[in-house]
């Protein structure tokens, strides 16, 4: 495994390693010995490379203070290794041990209610506390000084799903971590008052001593910008946190690849110094789980969202853990996989950007919290579906990878996200409208439905290779992004600006001028004279997204709508559609068109979609938030002129398709989603490297069915 200098973050960076890392999280901490080889022996006959181990085991590396104990793991790297398994090893930083927190109780969280939190589970201790980074420091030397020279050791994971079962602390030191983040941040406590807004309801503080974090509704609302610079110190304290175990593997082994695995992707900007820091990142997806709290359409659905999101922020990546069977902590359980299906959500894994998977885990735990979270191995040693569909996975990547590595996913609409600011900027006051993601979730949900090349990218990234850019409410715009989306557009990109984009400063104020500012406006030619809340399909009224937990305005039970009468509706494309969420009555500038245009009540024959040519390109702004029929008709009216079209035309329900592209080749992916087969027409002329059958016209697929097509 040979690793060469990461290139600088973008959504089309590809993974700076030359060899596809693949196999599974294992824990010969849960097992006798006596089944470590025979682990070893299977996992190689599965065609696995590595593993991944020791992220929860800081009690058995450092039993107690000073006393490391390196030999259980010692011993089964060795096993492995003698059997062609490389080894990532993890800082164990998730999972302080018992004598840390019983002789230090001052790292341990606090929750928003003043409680601290007990001993035990995980991500108990505070990661800003001083004390919990200096034995993180001490950790991490020792484990990477112990492994330095050990050559199946190849690389390492900081930590594990920072964030992911809390972000927040509420603790003296999260307290004090804060003002001093904010001593550095703000010149005078007169230019922190300005940026809170301190002279509304009386919150201006005399010095920064007096700053308190922001507990929730304690008794009323707080100020946004508050709010937004607790979670940028939170996101802050995170990646100075990692950049603490980083700085040490960096130092002692420059061949050693270094990632994190997300997990909720909570408080983390990974544009920033956190994702700088790394080779890349990785990505736990659970496609059941995510889809069954998240509610996306459809676990494949949901499964593409999720990677492509990933992507957005540093580009391709691995996946430390993937979901293998059914999955379950006492609170849950999700569906399990059909026969069939683990393989084809590993692929669509790769389809997205991983160029490294892992299924989770090697086998399931026979104690503790997820002691129905099953793997690859049986809980009784048998191996059965699980392994043997891994097996033909890894036989996949396999035939694969030569071509797969070094390629990127092609994208043709492009959608803004990975901002951080933008991300937390709608959390601090939704007024229950939809957050970014959720607007940009309508649109990507189409785009997968159809086929289209469609992925998430930064403002900051090489938007030529983009058809079409659609910024979906960004509250936060930072001016410096319009000259290059100027030029995007001049050379003939078509650029989609939603509607309350640009309308806060960084510090959550409401800009002094009309939306959507002075930059924004004199691109798009629309000026915003007014907007309003509309009521949402099937919503309930005020408290629909944004009511409070608790405090003066809580409502006593669930409000009905009063106002469910109130559709408004837009002509567009010779079709009448109802809108949902917001309006805005836009005013143009003279050589500014009307595409859409509001056909009812008040806002009758006012203009609430328009376009406005730019050089080779023009500009859209929609004055209103996506519903599935607005994306439909944005995609007539829009994305087809701008060139945009399916990678594969009429597209049978369930089947899904991405691009992977170099220089000098292509690669298809056309994964079927569903339990039954389905036939694919108008197929581009080339190869399926799975099964090595020549195509031209049409594609037929069995129920969960795969195929990887090099193109002609």
């Amino acid at each position: 495994m040979r690793r060469s200098q990461p290139a600088p973050l973008s959504a089309w960076r590809p993974l700076n390693l030359d060899d596809f890392l693949l196999g599974v999280p294992h824990y010969p901490e849960h097992v006798d010995e006596s089944y470590w080889q025979r682990d070893a022996d299977r996992m190689k006959a599965a065609g696995f490379n590595t593993v991944r181990m020791g992220e929860f085991a800081w009690h058995l590396w450092e039993p107690y203070e000073g006393k490391f104990d390196f030999d259980l793991f010692d011993r089964a790297i060795e096993v492995l290794g003698e059997t062609g398994i490389n080894t990532i090893l993890c800082t164990p930083t998730a999972t302080p041990p018992r004598w840390l927190t019983a002789n230090y109780p001052e790292v341990l969280r606090v929750d928003r209610n003043g409680r601290r939190a007990s001993h035990g589970s995980r991500q108990h201790c505070d990661t800003t506390s001083p004390v919990l980074r200096q034995h993180s420091r001490r950790i991490t030397k020792a484990m990477a000084d112990h492994y330095k020279d050990n050559p199946y050791v190849i690389g390492w994971q900081t930590d594990n799903e920072l964030n992911t079962t809390v972000s927040e602390s509420f603790s003296d030191s999260a307290a004090l971590e804060f003002r001093n983040f904010l001593r550095h941040k703000y010149d005078t406590i007169g230019d922190l008052n300005f940026a809170w807004g301190g002279n509304f309801w009386a919150t201006a503080y005399d010095h920064f001593d007096q700053v308190v974090l922001p507990f929730p509704m304690a008794p009323s609302y707080l100020s946004p910008g508050h709010v937004q610079d607790y979670h940028r110190f939170l996101a802050i304290a995170t990646a100075r946190f990692q950049f603490d175990q980083v700085e040490i593997l960096r130092a002692t082994n420059q061949d050693w690849f270094i990632f994190h695995n997300l997990g909720n992707l909570t408080d983390i900007d990974f544009r920033g110094q956190f994702g700088q820091d790394l080779d890349f990142i990785g990505f736990d997806i659970y496609p059941m789980l995510y889809d069954e709290f998240r509610r996306t359409g459809g676990h494949a659905a949901t499964q593409a969202l999720q990677m492509d999101v990933c992507r957005s922020y540093t580009g391709n990546f691995i996946v430390p853990e993937q979901a293998s069977g059914l999955g379950s902590q006492p609170s849950f359980t999700t569906m399990n996989p059909e026969p069939g299906e683990m393989r084809r959500m590993a692929l669509s894994s790769v389809a997205r950007g991983a160029d490294g998977l892992m299924f989770f885990r090697w086998r399931p735990a026979h104690f503790g919290a997820e002691i129905y979270w099953m793997g690859i191995v049986d809980h009784d040693d048998v191996t059965r579906r699980r392994y043997e569909e891994a097996k033909q996975f890894a036989s996949d990547i396999h035939t694969i990878k030569d071509k797969l590595l070094g390629t990127s996913v092609h994208i043709d609409l492009g959608i803004a996200g990975a901002d951080f600011d933008n991300q937390e900027a709608h959390k601090t006051y939704p007024i229950g409208l939809p957050s970014p993601l959720e607007d940009a979730i309508v649109m990507h949900r189409h785009c997968y439905k159809r086929g289209i090349a469609c992925g998430f990218v930064h403002p900051e990234d090489d938007l030529s290779k983009l058809k079409a850019f659609y910024i979906p409410h960004w509250v936060m715009w930072n001016n410096n992004w319009t000259p290059k989306l100027e030029s995007y557009v001049e050379n003939g990109g078509t650029l989609i600006v939603g509607a309350m984009t640009g309308t806060r400063d960084e510090n959550n104020h409401i800009i002094r001028e009309q939306a959507p500012g002075a930059s924004l406006s004199k691109l798009s030619g629309v000026k915003v004279e007014e907007f309003g809340r509309l009521v949402a399909k099937g919503g309930e009224g005020l408290f629909q997204r944004s009511g409070p937990e608790q405090g003066m305005y809580a409502p006593p039970s669930p409000l009905p709508s009063s106002s469910s009468e109130r559709r408004y509706t837009i002509d567009i494309g010779g079709k009448t559609i109802t809108v949902e969420h917001l309006y805005e009555l836009l005013e143009l500038s003279g050589d500014t068109q009307t595409i859409g245009t509001w056909s009812n009540r008040f806002a009758k024959d006012r203009p609430a979609i328009t376009s406005r040519k730019v050089g080779k390109g023009r500009v859209i702004y929609v004055g209103t938030y996506l519903t599935e029929e607005l994306a439909g008709s944005l995609d007539e009216l829009v994305l087809s002129p701008a060139g945009i079209t399916p990678l594969v035309a009429d597209l049978p329900e369930g089947v899904e398709l991405s691009l992977r592209t170099a220089d000098d080749r292509k690669l298809l992916f056309v994964l079927n989603t569903l339990e039954t087969a389905a036939i694919v027409p108008g197929v581009p002329a080339g190869t399926d490297l799975l099964s090595g059958r020549k195509l031209d016209g049409s594609l037929s697929l069995e129920g969960y069915g795969c195929a990887v097509i090099h193109l002609n």
